[in-house]
């Protein structure tokens, strides 16, 4: 069983926003699988930083409206 990454994400209300992108035009944008910005979306996979950097990059963001991790408890 994969355990969910703590990273959360805003990727589908910026695709969304920026005219309702769609996943296969961010997935495009990036050079990467649909299937992985489902994965992303849905919090089952972190990004690599230089994709994360890409990801931002293609919805027109900065990284940390993107993602986020929490801080706090449960370091």
């Amino acid at each position: 069983m994969v355990k969910p990454t703590r990273v959360t994400n805003t990727i589908r209300a910026l695709r969304f926003a920026r005219g309702e992108m769609t996943q296969a035009e961010l997935a495009a944008r990036v050079g990467v699988t649909r299937q992985t910005v489902i994965a992303i979306e849905q919090g089952r996979y972190s990004p690599s930083l230089e994709m994360a950097f890409r990801i931002a990059q293609a919805l027109g963001a900065p990284l940390d409206e993107v993602f986020q991790y929490p801080d706090g408890e449960g370091r």
